[in-house]
């Protein structure tokens, strides 16, 4: 798991399940295996916490048969997460309809899957996810019969001073498992002071941040001016 990730959803804890009356909660996490960090580590040890994958490994307490369904009855959970997942999913709607299912009316899945990044097999890298990917979710959800909504959404900026990490952009989405509910969540990630590009918020049809060009052609960009010499750059 690289930097990035983790970052993300601590500002996902800091901003949703840090008010009164979010103790004991019940969490759910798709992808829990522990590949050079875990989410796990994040959450105080007062809440119930699931580690769900595909394979046995360190943070795995679940082992799934079958990757599109979950082994939990409706209304489960009242957290979901999901991180540098989603890529590895053949069909990652089915299992997004899955983690709906299984959260409460009034639960949260958070969700971080790369916009960028670097071709890695686990055992298949078959998507990447885009400002709009978030509203198209909810549209298939919605088609399935589920209120679900997106809280947020926003591209997280990459961590230059971690090259070792793969220059990753994240797509990082909050969503919320039925409509009714929103005003039980009024906080979001994007109201702090944070890095981002093409941030979405519940209620709003402003686009914070927009821009048409991803943080790996603005680099692009500024290399091939520099290697022109339309760009100098003090040294």
């Amino acid at each position: 798991m690289h930097h990035s990730a983790l970052a993300n959803c601590k500002w996902f804890y800091d901003s949703y399940l840090t008010k009164p009356n979010t103790n004991n909660l019940k969490i759910a996490e798709i992808g829990s295996q522990d590949v050079n960090g875990s989410l796990r580590s994040i959450f105080p040890a007062n809440h119930e916490y699931k580690g769900i994958d595909f394979v046995a490994g360190k943070g795995v307490d679940i082992i799934l048969d079958d990757p599109y369904k979950l082994p939990f009855a409706d209304d489960s959970f009242d957290v979901v997460l999901s991180s540098s997942c989603f890529e590895h999913s053949d069909m990652f709607w089915l299992l997004f309809n899955e983690i709906m299912r299984i959260l409460k009316p009034d639960g949260l899945f958070y969700l971080n899957i790369p916009s960028n990044g670097i071709f890695h097999r686990w055992p298949v890298d078959s998507w990447r996810f885009y400002p709009d990917s978030g509203h198209s979710l909810v549209k298939w959800a919605r088609r399935s019969g589920i209120p679900a909504v997106l809280l947020e959404s926003y591209i997280s900026r990459q961590v230059p001073a971690r090259e070792d990490d793969g220059f990753w952009n994240d797509f990082v989405g909050v969503f919320l498992k039925d409509e009714r509910f929103v005003k039980d969540h009024p906080q979001r990630i994007l109201d702090k002071n944070l890095e981002y590009m093409n941030g979405y918020v519940y209620g709003t049809d402003t686009v914070k941040n927009f821009s048409t060009m991803n943080e790996d052609l603005m680099r692009i960009t500024v290399a091939r001016k520099i290697l022109q010499g339309t760009l100098r750059v003090n040294t």
